[in-house]
């Protein structure tokens, strides 16, 4: 089965635009198409910028939670990849709860290893718009 990983800029999104493209993957995730999950710190992290930036959103990220997931984040020692040390907790995390995919908008940190599961460990990176793009030939 597919399961999907979400960074914490997917939730915010999520939250913040419940029609949108993110809110959709959780959706489809709540109906059976695939395994939702996160990291306690992508979570955390996402719950610290919509309190920051739109307060008024964090009802929508607290309903979402029931249907994720929650892993512990990699300590950032592991990471198959060159990436910044904040961000290497997130793959760690994905790859270490065997997630299919990595669903991220942060294309500056991890563009380089999108749609490239040889290098990051099997996991197939990807912006949200790549994955359910990929889900429709599917």
């Amino acid at each position: 089965m597919t399961r999907v990983f979400l960074d914490s800029n997917v939730l915010f999104t999520a939250a913040h635009n419940p029609s949108g493209k993110a809110a959709l993957v959780i959706e489809l995730g709540i109906r059976g198409h695939w395994g939702l999950v996160t990291s306690a710190h992508a979570f955390v992290e996402a719950r610290r910028n919509l309190e920051l930036k739109f307060p008024g959103s964090l009802p929508a990220l607290e309903a979402i939670r029931p249907a994720l997931g929650i892993v512990p984040p990699g300590r950032g020692t592991t990471c198959p990849v060159p990436l910044p040390e904040k961000e290497r907790p997130i793959l760690e995390a994905a790859i270490r709860c065997k997630a299919t995919h990595l669903l991220t908008g942060d294309r500056k940190h991890f563009g380089p290893f999108m749609n490239r599961p040889d290098l990051s460990s099997g996991v197939t990176i990807q912006t949200v718009g790549e994955f359910l793009g990929g889900q429709k030939k599917a």
